[in-house]
């Protein structure tokens, strides 16, 4: 039987691979010769995008510390 913890950190660990992969497509569309705005909006996504894999990084940390 699985533990809760362990449900959420497999959500959370779905959660940081859609992120990475969200990421990945936005890097790729960088080099699609996008217009300034379209970069901007891009940066402004990546940035974002990685601030919600430093929380759920953190969010995961602290529950694998839990179970220790």
């Amino acid at each position: 039987m699985e533990f809760p913890n362990d449900l959420i950190i497999e959500k959370l660990l779905e959660q940081r691979d859609l992120n990475l992969n969200v990421l990945k497509h936005l890097d790729f569309e960088l080099m699609m010769d996008p217009t300034e705005k379209e970069v901007c909006d891009i940066k402004i996504l990546q940035n974002d995008t990685i601030e919600e894999l430093k929380k759920i990084e953190h969010e995961i940390a602290f529950l694998t510390s839990e179970k220790l």
